[in-house]
């Protein structure tokens, strides 16, 4: 019981206790070979995202082409979106704490084109 007499609940599930379920590390056994699958495509999910966030950045400051990078802002927006789809299902708190990752890189998708629209000049610019 707790200092103010209420009964703690228990944790049902590993999920509840270890946020660091999401990463698979030591859990894929526990939930077999859909589990593993589960988790090898979420980490590949993952990675593309962390690629895509790498790429805008060289496409927009250092090969200076506006508009491709803001077509790329928005292939990383749908990756993010799905990204936080994958982190919900795996574990539901991670994936809300990650959504407002998936606005900002819709943001910064408009931003990005209006950018590139004030800069008609701009290598890949129309």
């Amino acid at each position: 019981m707790s200092a103010a007499g209420h009964r703690r609940r228990q944790p049902r599930s590993r999920n509840e206790t270890d946020d660091s379920s999401v990463d698979g590390s030591d859990g894929a056994a526990a939930g077999g070979e859909g589990r593993r699958e589960e988790l090898a495509a979420y980490r590949g999910a993952l990675a593309a995202n962390l690629l895509l966030n790498a790429t805008w950045s060289w496409l927009f400051w250092r090969s200076r082409r506006p508009w491709l990078a803001a077509a790329e802002c928005a292939v990383l927006t749908a990756s993010s979106a799905d990204l936080v789809r994958r982190t919900y299902r795996l574990h539901r708190g991670a994936g809300a704490a990650l959504a407002p990752y998936a606005l900002w890189c819709g943001f910064a998708t408009v931003l990005s084109a209006a950018i590139a629209r004030l800069n008609p000049g701009a290598r890949g610019g129309s």
